[in-house]
């Protein structure tokens, strides 16, 4: 897993096609906006494992990856 950290207002984007923005900060909860083409699916986790039939007891934490960090000339 890649974590990234981004203010309200930033966003990141993946594969030049997917754009997730941070809409909202409040207390314990963010709020995302993700722009994605139409043929991507996009769901909270809870509901793509309903869809899947994966129960949260099967479903497999992610790897973790960790990104170095990254100097103005792109050096790491």
């Amino acid at each position: 897993m890649l974590v990234l950290s981004r203010k309200k207002n930033e966003s990141i984007v993946i594969n030049n096609d997917i754009t997730v923005t941070v809409v909202e900060i409040r207390g314990d909860k963010v709020r995302l906006g993700i722009v994605a083409p139409k043929e991507v699916p996009v769901h909270r986790q809870e509901v793509f494992d309903a869809i899947h039939g994966k129960s949260a007891a099967d479903a497999a934490p992610a790897p973790t990856v960790v990104a170095k960090p990254v100097d103005s000339t792109g050096r790491v």
